[in-house]
C-alpha cells in the first residue's frame, strides 16, 4: 500500500488564516469529486471559519475523560475505518489528552499516513522543534507543544500562509482571532509588531532553506551545472595570506545585505604540496568565517582559477570575492594572475569582485609551474640535462679542433633541449633554450668569446634555434598536460561505466561499493552515515577500511564529506580530494544511497513475503478448521448423538460400527491436528531433531500403522547400512508419505517400500500406482495446503507431504518425487548413512519385565 502525502500549512503566526485556507483547500477538493473529511478541525469559536465547516463531512470525536473533564480527541480508528481519500487534522503540534492512542497529534497524521489516507493539517512556526529557544527570546513565551522538524520537512507539499504584522493586528481587534475580553492582553504581550514581524521572518526564511533543497535536488537530478541566482552565494577565495581576513569580512557584509545569503570561504591547495600559506594564518580565517556564519572549505587543485570556477558552480555561487594580486609588476611575465583568470572565465552567472587591501603589490613568492605532475625525479632529471647539459656540450666541441660546424651545432644543442622538455616539462627547456642560446653565441658564433654576432645569417641560425626550443618545449609539456587530462577521463569515464552497470544489474552491495571508493581515491576509511532528524546522532550504515582506534562519528570529523540528500553523507579521511574527484565522489555518494536504499527494500520485500506466507497458512489454517477438522468432529458427535438417544434400541452391532465410527473419526482428527502442529513446528523453526543412529527396519515398520492391512508391500534388505536419523521424525515422515501413497492407488494395487544403499546415502522409496503427477507439478505437491488434482475436501488438509519434506530436510535428508515405471508417483526419502557402523540387529534383554 502507497503511503499517503501530506500537505501543511504552515502559519507564521497564529491567526493567519492556516485553518481557512485548509477548509478552502478541502472545499475545492469535494467540488472535484474527492472524497475529503474533516477528522479534526477546531474553529475556536471565530465565525468565518466556522461557516467554512458547513459542507464537509466531519469524523465524530473520540471523548476521554481527564480529571473530571471530558476533553474530545480525533479518532483514529474511526477515521481509518472511513478511510476517506483526503482527511483534515488540525493543529498538528497538539499534545493528546492523556489515555489517547498516541501522546502527539503528528504521531496519529503518521498512522493515517501509513494507511495510504492523504493528509491536510496545519500548524505555526513556533511550534517547530529546533525554532523553541529562539521563540522563547523572542516572545518570552516557551511553546510547550513541538513538533520535529522532521515530520514537516517530510511533507510533501509546504505552503506558507503569511500575513503582514499589521493586518494581524487589525483581525486580532476586530475579535476575529481571540475573544473580546482576551484581545488587549494579546495586543500588548504576544502580538507586539516586533514579535510578529521576527515570527514572519523566520516562517519565510524556514521556507526557503527548504525551497533551496528542493532546488538543489532538481538541479541534481537534472545533472544542471549553471548557476540559477535563485539565492545569494558569495565565494571567497583565500590564498593563506593575511588578506584573508579582509576578504572574509568584506564578503560577510555584502551578505547582510540579502536576507538568507551565504559566504563560503574556499582555500584551494596544490597536490604536490608546495604552498606559501600559513597554517596558522589559515586556522584563524576559518575561526573568524565561522564566527559569522560562513562555512571553510579546503579543496585541492593543480589549476588554482579552474578549481575555484568548479568549486562555485558546484555550490550554485552568484559572487566570487577575490583579493587584488600581492604580485608585483615584474612577476605578470609568468601569467595574468587567478583573479583576472576567474574574472575571464567566470562567464555571464558568477560576478567576480577584486577587493583592494593593504598587502596589494607587495610581492609573493614565485609562482608554482602548472606541470604535468611528471614526478620530482624526472623534474630534476630534466634541469640537468637543460642547465649542465649545454655547458658539458660545450666544453666537449671546444676540445675538438674543427669542430662539426656551426649548424650542427645548433642541433647537438636543440637535441638537448627536446630532452628537457621530456624530463622535466616546459621551465627546464626554457632554461635549457636560454642557456644554449647564450653558449652558442659565446663559443661558436663568430667573432668567438664576445655576445657580438658579425654574421646575420649566425643571428638568424641562433634567433631560430631559441623559438624552436620554445616551441618544442611548449609543445612537449602540453602533450604531457593533455595526456594526463585523457588518462584522467578515461579513469572517470571507466569508474561512471561501472557505476552505470551495478545500478542496472543491481549486484553491488553496499560494502562492496565502500570499498571501491576506498580503493579508487586511496583513502583509509570510507563510511556511509545517516540521521533521522537535523538534531538527530549520527549513525553508520556502512564501512569499509580501518578507523586507527578513531571511529568516524560526524562528517564533520571526516577529511572529505560528500552530503547525500537531508541526512545522509558520504564521509572518507586519508587525505584532501582534488576539486575535480568531487564529480567522480559525488556520484558514488548517490550510488551508495540507492544501493543501501535497495537492500533495506529487498530486506522489507523478504519480511513482506514472509508475511504474506504466514497470512497465507493461516488462511488455509483458518480453512482447514472450519471443514477439514469439522468433517470428523461431525462424524464422531453424530455417533455420540446416536448412542445416547434413548429413543432407539441399537444392536450390538450397531453399536460396535458406531464406536468404530468413532474411533475412526478420532484418529483421523488426531492425524490432521499432528500435521497442523508439525507445521507449525516446522514454520517456525522449532523441530530440533535428536540425531541417533538406528535400523530402518526398526522404524518403517511402525509407521505403518495407519494404513489398511495387505495396502503395503516392504522390502527393506537386511545388509541396509544403519542410518543418523531421529526416529520420530523419520516415523512421522515415513508415515505420511505411505498415507498419501494409499489414498492415490488404485483397490488391489498394494504400495511398495524399498530400500536401499547409495555411497553414503541410504534411499527409501514410497511407490504407488496412482495417476501420477506431472513434472510441472511435482514441486508444488510439497507447499503447505495443496493438494493436487480433484483430490475431496475430506481427503485431508494438504500437509502431509510438506510435513514430510520439512522433518526430512531437518535431519539433514531429501525428499523429491519421481515417476513410478509403468505409472503412478514414487516419493524418493533419501537419508545419512552412519560413518563406519556395519547393519546390527538390536540387542534384546536377557530378561523380559512387565
Amino acid at each position: 500500500m502507497a503511503r499517503g502525502k501530506l500537505r501543511i500549512y504552515l502559519g507564521a503566526a497564529p491567526g493567519v488564516g492556516k485553518t481557512y485556507a485548509m477548509l478552502s483547500e478541502a472545499h475545492r477538493r469535494v467540488e472535484r469529486g474527492t472524497d475529503a473529511v474533516v477528522a479534526f478541525v477546531e474553529h475556536h469559536g471565530r465565525p468565518r471559519t466556522e461557516v467554512m465547516l458547513h459542507g464537509l463531512e466531519q469524523i465524530q470525536r473520540r471523548e476521554l475523560e481527564y480529571r473530571d473533564t471530558v476533553f474530545t480527541e480525533m479518532d483514529v480508528d474511526a477515521v481509518l475505518a472511513r478511510r476517506p481519500a483526503v482527511a483534515l487534522v488540525d493543529e498538528l503540534a497538539h499534545t493528546n489528552v492523556p489515555g489517547s492512542r498516541n501522546g502527539k497529534r503528528w504521531q496519529d497524521v503518521e498512522e493515517l499516513l501509513e494507511a495510504g489516507i492523504h493528509v491536510i493539517s496545519t500548524v505555526n512556526i513556533q511550534h517547530l522543534e529546533s525554532l523553541g529557544d529562539v521563540v522563547e527570546s523572542i516572545t518570552g513565551v516557551r511553546q510547550r507543544e513541538t513538533v520535529p522538524d522532521e515530520t514537516v520537512r517530510r511533507a510533501d507539499q509546504i505552503e506558507l500562509v503569511d500575513m503582514s504584522p499589521q493586518a494581524i493586528r487589525r483581525r486580532m481587534a476586530h475579535g476575529n482571532i481571540y475573544q473580546p475580553d482576551k484581545v488587549d492582553a494579546a495586543l500588548s504581550n504576544y502580538f507586539r509588531p516586533g514579535n510578529l514581524t521576527a515570527l514572519r521572518e523566520l516562517a519565510l526564511l524556514w521556507v526557503a532553506d527548504r525551497v533551496d533543497e528542493y532546488l538543489q535536488e532538481y538541479r541534481a537530478e537534472h545533472s544542471i551545472r549553471s548557476t540559477w541566482q535563485a539565492r545569494e552565494r558569495i565565494v571567497v577565495g583565500l590564498t593563506g595570506g593575511p588578506e584573508g581576513r579582509t576578504l572574509i569580512r568584506r564578503a560577510a557584509r555584502m551578505a547582510a545585505k540579502g536576507s538568507g545569503s551565504e559566504v563560503l570561504a574556499v582555500y584551494i591547495a596544490r597536490s604536490d604540496g608546495l604552498t606559501s600559506a600559513s597554517p596558522k594564518e589559515l586556522a584563524v580565517q576559518r575561526t573568524l568565517v565561522e564566527d559569522l556564519g560562513g562555512t571553510f572549505h579546503h579543496v585541492i587543485g593543480d589549476d588554482i582559477p579552474s578549481a575555484l570556477l568548479e568549486f562555485a558552480r558546484g555550490v550554485n555561487a552568484t559572487q566570487i570575492v577575490l583579493g587584488s594580486s600581492r604580485r608585483k609588476a615584474w612577476q605578470y611575465i609568468f601569467g595574468p594572475g587567478v583573479g583576472a583568470t576567474v574574472a575571464r572565465d567566470s562567464g555571464p552567472d558568477l560576478d567576480v569582485h577584486i577587493v583592494t587591501h593593504d598587502e596589494v603589490a607587495k610581492g609573493r613568492g614565485l609562482p608554482v609551474a602548472r606541470g604535468a605532475r611528471l614526478g620530482r625525479t624526472r623534474i630534476i632529471a630534466g634541469w640537468l640535462v637543460g642547465v649542465v647539459g649545454p655547458v658539458l656540450l660545450s666544453l666537449l666541441l671546444t676540445s675538438i679542433a674543427n669542430g662539426p660546424g656551426l649548424a650542427n651545432d645548433v642541433l647537438l644543442f636543440l637535441f638537448l633541449t627536446v630532452v628537457a622538455a621530456l624530463l622535466g616539462g616546459q621551465l627546464p627547456a626554457l632554461a635549457s633554450a636560454a642557456v644554449g642560446s647564450l653558449l652558442l653565441n659565446f663559443y661558436f658564433t663568430p667573432p668567438t668569446h664576445t655576445l657580438t654576432v658579425s654574421d646575420p645569417k649566425n643571428l638568424v641560425a641562433i634567433v631560430i634555434f631559441f623559438a624552436v626550443a620554445v616551441s618544442v618545449a611548449s609543445v612537449v609539456d602540453l602533450a604531457a598536460r593533455r595526456t594526463h587530462q585523457a588518462a584522467r577521463l578515461r579513469a572517470e569515464s571507466e569508474i561512471l561505466s561501472f557505476l552505470a552497470g551495478s545500478v542496472l544489474r543491481g549486484e553491488t552491495t553496499l560494502d562492496a561499493l565502500l570499498e571501491r571508493v576506498r580503493e579508487t581515491f586511496g583513502m583509509e576509511t570510507v563510511a556511509l552515515l545517516e540521521r533521522a532528524g537535523d538534531v538527530e546522532p549520527w549513525t553508520c550504515a556502512g564501512r569499509a577500511g580501518t578507523d586507527h582506534g578513531t571511529p568516524l562519528l560526524r562528517p564533520e570529523d571526516a577529511d572529505v564529506d560528500m552530503p547525500v540528500g537531508d541526512h545522509m553523507a558520504l564521509a572518507l579521511t586519508g587525505r584532501v580530494l582534488p576539486a575535480e574527484d568531487r564529480r567522480v565522489l559525488a556520484a558514488f555518494a548517490a550510488q551508495a544511497a540507492v544501493v543501501l536504499d535497495r537492500q533495506r527494500l529487498v530486506g522489507e520485500a523478504e519480511r513482506a513475503r514472509e508475511l504474506a506466507e504466514g497470512n497465507r497458512i493461516r488462511t488455509a489454517l483458518l480453512a482447514a478448521v472450519s471443514h477439514d477438522l469439522r468433517t470428523p468432529l461431525a462424524s464422531i458427535k453424530a455417533s455420540v448423538t446416536s448412542l445416547r438417544s434413548d429413543d432407539v434400541a441399537w444392536s450390538p452391532e450397531d453399536e460396535a460400527e458406531l464406536l468404530a465410527g468413532i474411533e475412526a473419526g478420532a484418529d483421523r482428527l488426531d492425524h490432521l491436528v499432528g500435521n497442523l502442529l508439525d507445521m507449525s513446528r516446522l514454520q517456525t523453526g522449532t523441530v530440533t531433531p535428536l540425531i541417533r543412529e538406528i535400523d530402518l527396519d526398526e522404524v518403517v515398520p511402525m509407521a505403518l500403522g495407519g494404513v489398511p492391512e495387505g495396502s503395503v508391500t516392504l522390502d527393506i534388505p537386511e545388509e541396509l547400512p544403519i542410518v543418523a536419523v531421529d526416529p520420530g521424525l523419520l516415523e512421522r515422515s515415513v508415515a505420511n508419505l505411505v498415507e498419501n501413497a494409499v489414498k492415490y492407488s488404485p483397490d488391489g494395487a498394494a504400495v511398495l517400500v524399498s530400500a536401499s544403499a547409495l555411497g553414503e546415502r541410504v534411499e527409501l522409496r514410497i511407490a504407488d500406482r496412482g495417476p501420477g503427477v506431472p513434472d510441472s507439478a511435482k514441486d508444488r505437491i510439497f507447499e503447505p495446503f495443496q493438494r493436487y488434482g480433484d483430490a475431496p475436501r475430506g481427503a485431508g488438509v494438504g500437509l502431509g507431504l510438506a510435513v514430510a519434506r520439512g522433518f526430512a530436510e531437518a535431519m539433514g535428508g531429501t525428499l523429491a518425487a519421481e515417476d513410478t515405471p509403468g505409472g503412478g508417483m514414487t516419493m524418493v526419502l533419501t537419508l545419512r548413512a552412519a560413518p563406519g557402523r556395519p547393519p546390527a540387529r538390536p540387542d534384546l534383554p536377557a530378561q523380559a519385565t512387565t
